[in-house]
């Protein structure tokens, strides 16, 4: 399987943002992966079952783990553009559900919101790489 030159950009830029993520997400604190986790909650209750050292810890694997997908060359567009939606497609829920996130409207990105909007960005990423086709 030949690395597309089109998707590196892609797949570099998202993959390296989410790694570092991660990697910073690896020295939470307590009051930090609390913090985390009670944004989460707002749009994935299920996880408030979950110590927050715990949320925190499972948070930086799954971005670490995403982050060195994006950036394995070998590993498929799609595949990793699927788990690239589906991750930025959770964030912006979240982002969409979190009191204070949004203006009035429940869409534009309030001050507080600006941090959280741009993972639309990486949701478009995953889709541009989830609908790319291969040349035949």
């Amino acid at each position: 399987m030949a690395l597309a030159l089109h998707r590196l950009p892609l797949r570099l830029a998202s993959g390296a943002f989410i790694l570092n993520s991660g990697y910073n997400k690896l020295s939470l604190d307590a009051d930090g992966a609390k913090g985390l986790q009670e944004m989460a909650v707002n749009a994935f209750p299920q996880l408030g079952s979950l110590e927050p050292e715990e949320f925190g810890k499972y948070l930086a694997a799954g971005e670490l783990t995403l982050g060195a997908a994006l950036l394995t060359p070998f590993l498929p567009s799609r595949l990793v553009g699927l788990a690239l939606t589906v991750f930025s497609g959770s964030l912006v829920w979240m982002y969409l559900r979190t009191p204070g996130m949004t203006e009035s409207d429940g869409i534009r990105p309030s001050q507080q919101g600006t941090v959280l909007a741009k993972d639309i960005w990486l949701a478009a990423i995953g889709l541009a790489l989830l609908l790319d086709r291969k040349k035949r």
